[in-house]
Parts: C-alpha cells; structure tokens; sequence
C-alpha cells in the first residue's frame, strides 16, 4: 500500500512541476574560454566541413553515362606455321563490340583444320589407360575434349602413354604450355582506343560529352592522351594505360589481364560549365598474387569455320589470351539550392547548443565551485493555492504547496 502510495507522490510530481530556463552569467576566464572554443569548433565545422568542403548550400545528382570505344593498330607476326601475317583490328578486337568495354588479344594458342572424328584423349585431361576395359563408351566428364569410345589407344606422339580414345575435333587442342613468350602481338602495345563518353544529369537536365568544345576532327586525328600535355585528349595508348597502373605491358600481354579505365565527372555547376570535364585514372581489376599462380590471366576459346575439302566442316580452334580493357564512369553534379541551404543553417545552430551544455557538465560536476555553481543555477519556488476564508490578519497565505524547479 505504501509502496502504490509512493508512485502515486512521484506520479504527480512529475506531471505537476514545469521547468523554465533561467539565465545564470558566470564570471569565469576558465569556463567562457571553454565555451567559445567550442562554439569556434562548431562554426568551423559547420562553415568549412559542411559548406565549403562538402558544399551543404547544393543539391546534388548522380552522373548517369553511355560509352563506345574504338581500337585502331596493325600489327605483324611470323610464325613457323603460318609465316608472316598482318593483324589488323578485325582480328585481335574480340567481339567488335562490348558494352562499355572491349578486348585486345595479345597472345594465342592456334589449333588448325579439326575435322569431327576419333583421336586420342589429351594425357593431362584424362587417366591414363591399359586396356579397352579401362574406358566406357559413351562416358564423358567436364574436363573431357570429347565421347568416348570405348578404345584405350596411344596418346598423342607417344607410344608409351595411352588414353581413351574420344569422338571430338580432333586433332585436339594442346594447350599445356603457352609457346608465344613474349607475346605474338606485342606490338598491342602501340594501339590506340578513342573512348566517346555521353554523360547527363537528369535532375539538372545537364549534358555533355569527354570529347571537349576546343576538340576539333584535325586535333582528334594526332592527338594521344597525355596528363601534362594533352588531357582532354580522348585517344589513348594502351601501352600507356598498363603503364599508368603501375604494370608492364609486355607481361601482362602474355597471359592477359583486366584493367580498369575510370572516368570522373564531379561538376559544380554554379560555376562555368567548362571546368566540368573528366578525369581518367588508370588501374589493374583482376587480382595479380605472386604467392598464387592458379589459373592467371584471362582468356577464353572461339573458332572460325570453313569447309575443307569434300566439303567437309572444318575448323580453326584459337584460345585467346589478351586485355579486357573496362570503362567505368562515375561522379556527381551539384547545384544551389534553399531547401538544403536552410536545413545545415539549422543544423548548424542546434549544433551550437552543444557548448552549452559542454559547459553546464564542467560548471557542475567538474570545477571546485560546482556546489556554489549549481545553488546559483537552480532555484526552487514553492507557491501557495490561496484561500480567501483562511487568510489571516498579516495577509500569510496558507494551503497546498505547488513545487517549482526554474532551471537553465
């Protein structure tokens, strides 16, 4: 009963006190110096960090952007099996068209005029056999070059070492060390990409393209990209994009590899649109790991088909190791606006509170005189509900007492 009695004295004295701010000047060096460097703290963060720096008094939107990319070179090989060729981009551009990124092929395994028919397993992708009963017509595996027969024979130029005889295009692809080393196209180096990029900033209803007012058809023809001497330039060297990521060309090219083109647009646009213009970074995506030599590189397998003779199919097998060159746009576009120019004014101000009750925490509860300070702070005020029957002579009211706290 006492205890409901309790929470009931509690109850109404939360729901009867009201608090009212009282203003307390405290003559201190100590606690006045405190107060404003905090509330310096406050302006230089809300004026330099959220205005100046992150541009708070802006509305901003994201960059939203189309890319087509053009390769140009000639390059010359001679090999033992086909003698001196001329590759042009029809050869090495694989496919002609990617979005937003295109492939180089710097280097090749070639298998010439496969026919349909039996040969031998390959020794590195299937058991070795000792008899026909060691091999399963109609068996195959993922790693299998075909079906096979149900034959153990020898393996290829080998009399020693046999393996399943395969229905396939044989003669099947031997791709156990890669012959070309240095690369067979490692004039690659030398070709150059022109990267058209259409950017638009649809809040804005902003456009405009990396190939820059000033760029006339006589400049773009001899102009390659250069960062002290031609920046806008939007004809790049591959060789110089390997390079600018801090790898080398003719390594990469042997294997091959992923790089990565970034484009920048980051415009302020309440300032002349032509310093909105991009910025190009250079940089290597696939992962390159001294410690792990597992599968490197990229590369991948097509085929050109012919018919041979008696008309029959036939094939050129190429796996092509090369450079897959990735076009990455990203950026931002800002303009003023009031609605968040007055929404970090607020911010900003509320923010300013924060020195006072720094202040009020170290007065309190920190200095030496913190009693002294917190009787001047609070002040407690005890009315009377008055009762004309019960006033006497002197005037002195008597009554229910109402608690007031007046605090700051």
């Amino acid at each position: 009963m006492s205890f409901s009695c309790g929470c009931c004295r509690t109850l109404g004295q939360v729901l009867f006190e009201y608090d009212t701010p009282r203003i307390v000047s405290i003559k201190s060096r100590k606690v006045g110096l405190i107060n404003r460097l905090v509330q310096l703290g406050i302006l230089a963060y809300v004026i330099g960090w959220v205005f100046v720096w992150q541009k708070g008094y802006q509305q901003f939107d994201l960059v939203i952007s189309s890319v087509t990319t053009k390769v140009k070179g000639v390059a010359v090989t001679n090999t033992t099996d086909q003698g001196v060729k001329i590759w042009d981009v029809a050869d090495y551009i694989i496919p002609p068209q990617e979005e937003s990124s295109f492939f180089v092929m710097t280097n090749l395994i070639m298998t010439l005029n496969q026919q349909q028919g039996r040969c031998p397993e390959m020794p590195e992708d299937s058991p070795h056999c000792i008899s026909d009963s060691n091999c399963t017509a109609g068996s195959q595996s993922p790693r299998s070059n075909g079906i096979q027969t149900g034959k153990c024979v020898s393996a290829h130029n080998s009399t020693s070492v046999h393996t399943c005889e395969v229905l396939a295009w044989c003669p099947l692809e031997n791709d156990v060390d890669l012959s070309h080393h240095p690369a067979l196209l490692k004039d690659a180096e030398q070709f150059t990409v022109l990267i058209k990029n259409n950017i638009r900033y649809p809040k804005f209803n902003f456009t405009k393209r990396n190939i820059l007012p000033h760029i006339n058809s006589s400049y773009l023809k001899q102009c390659v990209f250069n960062r002290v001497t031609d920046p806008d330039c939007p004809v790049f060297r591959l060789g110089d994009i390997v390079r600018e990521a801090g790898e080398d060309f003719q390594e990469i090219a042997v294997e091959g590899g992923v790089m990565g083109i970034q484009i920048k647009w980051d415009c302020d646009l309440d300032q002349s649109v032509s310093r909105c213009v991009p910025q190009y970074t250079f940089r290597r995506l696939d992962n390159k790991d001294v410690q792990n030599t597992v599968a490197p590189g990229y590369n991948f397998r097509f085929a050109k088909y012919y018919k041979g003779l008696g008309e029959v199919e036939s094939r050129t097998l190429i796996k092509a190791y090369g450079i897959r060159f990735d076009v990455m746009v990203f950026g931002k576009a800002g303009k003023f606006d009031i609605i968040p120019t007055m929404i970090n004014i607020g911010s900003g101000l509320a923010l300013l509170g924060v020195a006072t009750v720094l202040c009020d925490v170290i007065v309190l509860h920190i200095l030496k005189k913190k009693h002294f300070y917190r009787e001047k702070k609070y002040k407690y005020v005890e009315d009377y509900d008055l009762d004309e029957e019960s006033l006497s002579s002197k005037g002195t009211p008597t009554g229910r007492r109402l608690f007031v706290q007046l605090s700051v």
